[in-house]
């Protein structure tokens, strides 16, 4: 069975820290861009950032720039997204997704994708 599972999300305060994983099952990470988005309640959802199949080009949001990062480890067949400095809106469900293209260039939006998580839930209270 193909799927992603995102775990790590939690409650914080503001200020702190959280890593998200994403885990593949059923197929390799190796060739696939993996992004993570997250959508608040009432709001669409956004492309926070994504990491290509070397791992070597990142892009991230403008309002996580310099707070989050994302990294995969291939061997383990998982990506991760450290994130630092949380505030208040930073609130949302997050996802992961994957594409079989080893660079999206479309990573920032959530049309194209291949596979989606079913999201993890992250609070962050002032």
């Amino acid at each position: 069975q193909v799927q992603l599972v995102e775990s790590g999300g939690g409650s914080v305060q503001a200020g702190g820290s959280l890593r998200l994983s994403c885990a593949a099952s059923g197929f390799t990470l190796d060739y696939y861009t993996i992004g993570w988005f997250r959508q608040a309640p009432g709001k669409e959802r956004e492309g926070v950032s994504c990491i290509s199949s070397s791992g070597g080009i990142t892009n991230y949001a403008g309002s996580v720039k310099g707070r989050f990062t994302i990294s995969r480890d291939n061997a383990k067949n998982t990506v991760y997204l450290q994130m630092n400095s949380l505030k208040p809106e930073d609130t949302a469900v997050y996802y992961c997704a994957a594409i079989t293209i080893p660079m999206y260039r479309y990573c920032s939006g959530p049309g194209g994708w291949d596979y989606w998580g079913q999201g993890t839930q992250v609070t962050v209270s002032s």
